[in-house]
């Protein structure tokens, strides 16, 4: 009987304020979650190990807050880099992991893990390519082709993408680096709450703000588009809703004039198609069972 049908795989969505914890088996059946305030990462990882270590995991799969370094040729691969969050930067996030389990450990963004769960397990199933962006209190994306994240020197950096405001929005944007010209600036839930002076959640759908931030989601969505030709682009998080895609696919339509074919816009352009928004935790489960799957394969050939 093969390995994959008898051992347990682990996840960690590791977030600024905290860390969620899944132990499964290998349809992806949650065994346990814990969730664990971010605090040192001396503390904080100590928790981690004492709890893959109760469930005795064969792989484990990590989505993390970043930048971090996912290149597999570099001395920092999996470290956390110069995060701002208070005394994780330079964390070796892997290597202590791997070195106190002794199992393989995958290692990606939150939003990359996000993208591969829609690709195993969501709306992208069927498919060979997925972009995925996730709206929140920042924007990220991750893409896949053929079961590869897309990407070169790093990770993308999607929720930057430049765009053209719109011409009745006076809004000066957030973002430090492209003020009024990036996603992220625009969109993201704190420049809501700094258009509005309230929080998105505490918001009527209703609110002119959401047809703003659609109106932008449809420019990333139709950039994103022309580039890549995804067969589905998936928004996450917590800013844009179903009721808001509605919109969404309406301004992709009139930015794009006729000027590609498109498929069917409401199969394009979808929201999450995993339940309580686990995308990122079926993405590590599944990272960590490819993972555990290759070295098993390496193992027999060699």
């Amino acid at each position: 009987m093969s390995i994959i049908n008898t051992i347990k795989f682990g996840s960690i969505e590791a977030g600024g304020t905290k860390f969620v914890l899944v132990a499964a088996d290998e349809n992806y059946n949650v065994i346990q979650r814990k969730r664990i305030p971010t605090t040192t990462p001396k503390e904080t990882l100590s928790k981690c190990l004492s709890f893959f270590k109760k469930h005795q995991v064969s792989a484990l799969g990590i989505g993390s807050f970043g930048p971090i370094d996912i290149d597999q040729k570099s001395k920092s691969y999996g470290y956390i880099l110069k995060t701002p969050k208070s005394n994780w930067a330079n964390t070796n996030i892997v290597g202590v992991l791997r070195d106190a389990l002794h199992i393989p450990v995958a290692f990606t963004t939150d939003v990359n893990a996000s993208a591969y769960g829609e690709y195993v397990a969501g709306h992208a199933k069927d498919c060979s390519s997925v972009v995925y962006f996730t709206i929140g209190t920042g924007i990220g994306g991750g893409a896949i082709q053929n079961d590869q994240f897309i990407g070169g020197l790093t990770h993308p950096e999607m929720g930057h993408t430049l765009i053209v405001p719109r011409s009745d929005d006076s809004f000066c944007g957030i973002c430090p680096f492209h003020h009024n010209y990036c996603f992220e600036g625009m969109a993201s839930g704190p420049a809501i709450e700094a258009r509005t002076g309230n929080r998105g959640e505490n918001l009527p759908r209703t609110d002119p703000v959401f047809d703003l931030i659609s109106y932008y989601a449809a420019q990333l969505a139709y950039n994103t588009f022309l580039q890549l030709q995804p067969e589905k682009i998936v928004f996450g998080g917590s800013v844009l809703q179903d009721r808001d895609l509605a919109t969404v696919r309406y301004y992709f339509n009139e930015f794009n004039h006729g000027y590609v074919i498109t498929p069917e816009l409401n199969d394009l352009i979808v929201s999450t198609g995993v339940s309580e928004n686990g995308s990122a935790t079926i993405g590590n489960l599944a990272l960590a069972k490819k993972l555990l799957s290759s070295n098993e394969r390496i193992k027999e050939t060699s």
